[in-house]
């Protein structure tokens, strides 16, 4: 290789480094990149095999005359194989160990949690993780490593003061060839896309960026133009699975809250007003005497909601909670959510051309303040609620889907591989499900049950052995 002192063509060289040229325009980002990369880090996932669970796949191989794998156990084994079953990354948001990723990395099929997490640091360094917690609606996951030294810790910045046009770089592990960094700039800001993304009745407020995201991104950090946190990166569309700069970024403000939540308690607490709210179109606004479709117009009030009794009327146009503006019916619902159970917030709307605001304490979309718990379930380790209005709404769940609702499996509930949360159950061999009694009523204890159930905006059957 030649020096470039001396260079073997007539060619220009400018053998100077970007810092010592003086008053050149910013070329290069490695310093920020130089910050922000250590924390973050590739997260491995896998699930334990024994050899019992290998054997259809062993006999599969001898039938057509192949070769078992050197990693699979031969007949009669009792070993135990790991399989690896997905790759992506994460970014470390405090000196003892926390962990931010996404909840579709860490989590195996059906919700169930995977046998092991992995984390290796961009210096090689590997720690094996626990799992603290992880929310299906907003696609977030908090993981937690033992160390006896600090961590590279990120810097977080306040992803509300974002604009359209920020230079951002997406860093994470794509395709586990390691840390990597593309730049991009911020494309778009609150992008919700009705659930196309996350799966009904999921709350998205994305950054989108053109910064290229492909598979093993997901957990990885959108740094701005400091080195600094402003989003998880998440997702992307595309037809073929690769980018094409249409990347999507859960906002650091909404990861911390979450975060937060997962970190003190394991769960999210959500708050709820007890309304159906709907967007404003132009004819609509006009017929309101409004001058713009800002807002979220109040179609129903449940009865003895935290709604009904705070004085919110159907043909109401929400306007604020506090001092957040509510632009559309998808942000009041985003907006409230974040809010604590048992919270009082101004709620600022219009109602026949004037405008007020009215205390509301809000109530708990997820029931965590109403004391159920899987030991009143018929359903070892299941937590059920009646499907009410509220839940429908929240979730997104069709009107012609009626039971009872799953809000949580236990992990060592013995129906962790058959059931997931938001599964509604419509009927307990062939009995039509209108109450938790219902369903008990229904079981039968020693023997196979037949379930109707609805999930994923799909309706099958699943069968429970009791």
């Amino acid at each position: 290789m030649f020096a470039v002192k001396n260079p073997p063509l007539n060619v220009k060289v400018d053998a100077q480094s970007i810092a010592t040229v003086a008053e050149m325009p910013l070329v290069s980002y490695a310093d920020v990149l130089e910050q922000a990369t250590p924390s973050v880090v590739a997260v491995y996932t896998s699930r334990i095999v024994s050899a019992r669970q290998s054997q259809t796949l062993m006999e599969i191989y001898r039938q057509f005359g192949r070769p078992v794998p050197p990693a699979m156990p031969e007949k009669g084994s009792n070993r135990e194989r790991k399989e690896r079953l997905g790759v992506g990354s994460g970014v470390i948001i405090s000196e003892d160990g926390y962990i931010v990723t996404n909840y579709h990395v860490v989590q195996g099929m059906r919700g169930r949690e995977v046998d092991e997490i992995l984390v290796r640091l961009n210096d090689g360094t590997e720690y094996e993780a626990t799992l603290i917690g992880s929310d299906l609606k907003t696609d977030v996951a908090v993981l937690k490593v033992e160390v006896a030294a600090a961590l590279p810790v990120v810097t977080l910045a306040d992803s509300d003061l974002l604009r359209v046009g920020d230079i951002v770089f997406a860093i994470g592990n794509p395709r586990d060839l390691g840390l990597t960094a593309t730049q991009g700039i911020v494309s778009a800001l609150e992008r919700n896309r009705g659930g196309e993304i996350l799966g009904a009745g999921s709350y998205e407020n994305f950054i989108q960026t053109d910064a290229a995201i492909n598979l093993g991104n997901s957990g990885g950090a959108l740094v701005d133009a400091c080195g600094r946190l402003v989003g998880i990166n998440t997702a992307i569309v595309s037809n073929s699975g690769g980018s094409i700069g249409l990347g999507f970024a859960i906002p650091v403000n909404m990861v911390l809250n979450v975060a937060s939540n997962l970190i003190k308690s394991g769960e999210v607490p959500r708050g709820m007003l007890g309304l159906f709210p709907d967007d404003l179109t132009r004819d609509m606004a006009d017929a309101f005497g409004l001058e713009s479709t800002r807002g979220a117009l109040v179609n129903q009030v449940q009865e003895d909601s935290p709604a009904s009794r705070g004085g919110i009327w159907h043909g109401d146009i929400i306007l604020k909670i506090d001092e957040k503006e509510i632009d559309s019916a998808a942000e009041l619902r985003l907006v409230v959510s974040q809010v604590l159970p048992g919270t009082k917030v101004a709620v600022t709307l219009i109602r026949q051309g004037e405008t007020m605001v009215l205390p509301i304490t809000l109530g708990s979309l997820t029931g965590e303040v109403s004391g159920i718990s899987s030991n009143s379930s018929p359903l070892e380790g299941v937590i059920l609620r009646p499907l009410e209005d509220e839940l429908r709404e929240g979730y997104s769940i069709p009107e012609d889907v009626d039971g009872v609702l799953v809000m949580k499996v236990e992990d060592d509930s013995p129906f962790v591989d058959k059931l997931e949360p938001l599964t509604v159950i419509i009927e307990t061999n062939g009995n039509a499900v209108e109450s938790i009694d219902g369903i008990e009523e229904n079981l039968v204890i020693g023997g196979q049950n037949r379930l109707y159930v609805w999930a994923g905006g799909k309706k099958r059957f699943v069968v429970l052995k009791l």
